[in-house]
């Protein structure tokens, strides 16, 4: 078995186009990037993620680990808790974390959903 490597991600031109993002408040998001792994049962996934500039609801539907590496991002939970976004921060959204993503600057980030 071949262990998925991802090797300088912010040099990554090959991405996909995964579409807007549907839950849009203002701007238009649209997203993009590159799957690493998928696993069997395809509940589980990492890669690369890409987000242009835009306001949307949140609804975080699995775990999640991000590594943001590059742009700028808010991210406020429907409680008021607000998590600044900058390049090399790490963020863990539990199952079912509500609130809202502005993105100011396209943000680009390594994830792992389970």
């Amino acid at each position: 078995m071949k262990t998925p490597v991802m090797h300088k991600p912010l040099e990554i031109t090959d991405t996909v186009d995964w579409g807007p993002v549907p839950t849009m408040l203002e701007g238009q998001s649209h997203t993009s990037g590159k799957l690493l792994h998928k696993g069997p049962d395809g509940q589980s996934e990492c890669g690369l993620w890409i987000c242009t500039p835009g306001k949307w609801v949140c609804h975080v539907t699995r775990d999640e680990f991000c590594h943001f590496i590059e742009g700028r991002c808010t991210y406020q939970h429907e409680s008021g808790d607000v998590i600044e976004i900058t390049p090399d921060t790490a963020a863990f959204f539990p199952q079912d974390w509500k609130g809202v993503c502005t993105v100011h600057e396209t943000v680009k980030k390594v994830y792992m959903i389970r």
